[in-house]
């Protein structure tokens, strides 16, 4: 049987001053904004991410996000590269301790998505999800770890759901729910590992849809983020889990709500995009 989860959060989101984050894209969407929200508190945040050139309808590069990430007041080193890779993820881990001295905390926000049916979803489509969502989560986590036994503040969050066995979602998709929900063993079998290590392992997820530009391109996209909250939501839930005590926080799959409410967020409105629109909850829970 594995360990209880721990659940003590912080009060309040703490400095991150001098504290080095690892991040798997995070060139925009949810990924830009915990980047952020972490440079705000002063952490050295690294991306490694492949869109290195604009995209022809989606705003944002590693060196945009870098960019904002310094004039938020954190220091940022964009590493262009592929999760999938290994020889990239070493040398991101490499460039990340030779710049700022160690790695404290390790953010898997990388994910690939087709929400196709099992016979629509195309092979390649399938490598894709299981070698960024699953083989990347994991191989991010190991090549960090021993630099995050090393450090007193460490961290593992990942951007994945709890693992709902509900038939629902595997019904639904099948190819996609395999690949989040490796994501989500990875939460679950490092916190149980690492429970002795002083390193924290969570998932993190949206309890609602949220608003990003890949979302608003999609058809109908402009109509379905009326019902969406604001990506700071999420960034806001994160900096609570990352400052709080690894050792008193570990083996948890949190929605965003569930973490405000617990440091004490009463009112989420402010996050909703249109409050006079019903929320939209987001898939898996």
């Amino acid at each position: 049987m594995t360990s209880e989860p721990r659940t003590e959060l912080a009060p309040v989101a703490a400095s991150l001053k001098n504290r080095t984050i690892l991040m798997s894209g995070g060139s925009r969407g949810i990924g830009l904004a915990i980047a952020k929200a972490a440079g705000a508190l002063g952490a050295n945040v690294v991306l490694l991410s492949k869109t290195s050139d604009p995209h022809p309808s989606l705003e944002g590069t590693i060196h945009t996000a870098v960019e904002e990430i310094n004039q938020a007041g954190g220091r940022g080193l964009a590493v262009v590269g592929d999760v999938r890779i290994d020889e990239d993820v070493q040398r991101a881990v490499a460039e990340a301790v030779a710049t700022f001295g160690g790695i404290d905390i390790v953010v898997n926000n990388a994910s690939a998505i087709n929400l196709a049916k099992t016979e629509q979803v195309d092979m390649k489509r399938y490598d894709l999800m299981q070698d960024i969502n699953v083989r990347g989560t994991f191989l991010l986590s190991k090549t960090a770890l021993p630099y995050l036994r090393a450090s007193q503040h460490a961290h593992i969050l990942t951007l994945s759901p709890p693992l709902n066995l509900d038939p629902r979602w595997a019904g639904e998709h099948l190819a996609y729910t395999m690949a989040k929900y490796g994501m989500s063993l990875t939460t679950l079998g490092l916190a149980e590992e690492l429970k002795d290590q002083g390193v924290g392992v969570n998932s993190l997820w949206p309890e609602t849809l949220i608003d990003t530009a890949a979302i608003r391109n999609l058809p109908g996209g402009q109509k379905m983020i009326q019902g969406a909250r604001d990506a700071q939501i999420v960034a806001d839930a994160a900096m609570a889990i990352l400052s709080s005590d690894p050792r008193k926080l570990s083996g948890n799959f949190f929605t965003d709500s569930q973490v405000l409410n617990l440091a004490g967020v009463a009112d989420l409105e402010k996050y909703s995009l249109n409050p006079d629109v019903p929320l939209v909850e987001d898939i898996f829970l």
